[in-house]
């Protein structure tokens, strides 16, 4: 039995807990490890690629002129659950799958294909039409210069005896086919080019696809042949004519003017051995594959055309994208993107043209319905009565606007301006960049 004494020598229960945290404060923390956070997942699937219907018996339409048909939010949700959504989808993603994994010189000994040498004949007959009709002198203004009008005009004159040597039959089938072809340079009211624009030459093309002018056979070629060559044609009628963007925003920050060329160049790259989408920084790498690679080509040319260096300056989306893991993820969202900021944009898709190839709903409006203008028969600077979230309003493309953007001069006349003052090689470098 503990005695009096023996209790006095024992510490209390609060001094065994004070040296117990003090013998604690000498050792390190343990350490935990942090667990890792899931990757984050985009809330937009990726559009797949439905399948291509086949070619339409000709003898079965009722061709005539294409008009517009989306004048509204509802005309354009018809339009989005309608069979022709899918056959734009099906065909726009069956060319960027026909691109896949291929440089453009591995096209060249493709089968042979008689509508491929014809249309590729026609983009040669339009550039001969830009060096008829050279841009008139505006002063050094940056806007778009009206030579562009009459270049248009001669090709609307011209594009009849085309479409009868692609084999376009009758006269009524010229005149639906060939509307797309017009509407696949810019708008002829306000000297501008767009997304849209690019949407119309796929139209032209899926027409004669529809037609059996271009079957299948010939997606890769019309992706890395046809396509490429439209584009060299759009930047020669762009710094010509200097064509304004069309709207204020942009491509997103992809390109002043064009999309697609993104969407089939991420295809074309999708395995590459050593090209990764970090590469686009690399200027070697840019000069000795860029003719090789249409996305490439894209970031060579916009470098080019900016008089300020650096892509998070001038071109912040292409920065973003260049930190994605590989180019199955830029591919991804190059599709999420058309399906998002192309096919489900109202301000872009109220300009789309329907006829009986690429047909309209039953239920969506007609512009003689609703009292409205075809579009080449608005008041130049593009004033019309549009609908944005089912309320109608006229709206100037020369003046301020959510729905269109403002009207904004190219990057492209202020280089060409520079080239006529011996400025060409200047870069003005934003400060500590």
């Amino acid at each position: 039995m503990p005695t009096a004494i023996d209790n006095a020598s024992l510490p209390s229960r609060s001094k065994l807990v004070n040296i117990e945290k003090s013998h604690n404060l000498d050792k390190l923390p343990r350490l935990v490890p942090r667990k890792k956070a899931p990757p984050q997942q985009n809330p937009l699937p990726v559009p797949p690629t439905p399948s291509l219907p086949s070619p339409v018996d000709p003898q079965s339409l009722h061709f005539h002129k294409p008009t517009r048909r989306i004048l509204s939010r509802h005309d354009y949700e018809i339009f989005e659950a309608s069979p022709t959504y899918i056959l734009i989808l099906s065909f726009v993603f069956s060319l960027s799958q026909a691109a896949a994994d291929k440089k453009i010189s591995s096209t060249y000994q493709d089968e042979a294909s008689d509508g491929i040498e014809k249309v590729l004949s026609v983009l040669s007959a339009v550039e001969e039409i830009v060096t008829r009709c050279p841009p008139v002198d505006q002063g050094g203004s940056r806007f778009g210069n009206p030579s562009f009008r009459d270049f248009l005009d001669t090709i609307a004159v011209e594009s009849s005896l085309w479409h009868s040597l692609l084999n376009v039959q009758s006269n009524s089938a010229v005149v639906e086919v060939s509307t797309y072809l017009h509407n696949s340079f810019g708008n002829r009211a306000r000297i501008d080019y767009g997304s849209g624009h690019e949407l119309n030459f796929m139209m032209w093309l899926l027409c004669l696809n529809r037609l059996s002018i271009l079957p299948q056979s010939t997606f890769p070629r019309l992706s890395l042949q046809v396509f490429p060559r439209y584009i060299r044609l759009m930047r020669r009628i762009q710094s010509t004519y200097y064509l304004e963007p069309a709207g204020s925003h942009g491509v997103w920050g992809l390109d002043d003017y064009h999309f697609l060329p993104f969407l089939f160049g991420a295809s074309q790259l999708l395995h590459h051995p050593y090209i990764r989408p970090l590469s686009i920084h690399n200027e070697l790498v840019l000069q000795e594959e860029g003719d090789e690679y249409i996305y490439l080509d894209m970031v060579r040319e916009t470098m080019a055309s900016k008089s300020v260096k650096g892509l998070k300056w001038t071109q912040p989306m292409l920065d973003d994208i260049s930190g994605a893991k590989n180019w199955e993820k830029v591919e991804q969202g190059m599709r999420r993107m058309f399906v998002k900021e192309v096919l489900g944009k109202l301000p872009v898709m109220q300009h789309f043209l329907f006829g009986s190839l690429v047909p309209a709903a039953e239920g969506m409006s007609r512009e003689e319905e609703l009292g409205v203008n075809p579009e080449e028969k608005e008041p130049e600077g593009g004033e019309m009565v549009v609908a944005q979230d089912g309320v109608k309003h006229v709206h100037r493309s020369d003046a301020w606007g959510d729905c269109c953007g403002i009207k904004i001069p190219s990057t492209v006349a202020a280089t060409q301006e520079a080239k006529k003052k011996g400025e060409e090689d200047s870069f003005r470098r934003i400060p500590f960049d």
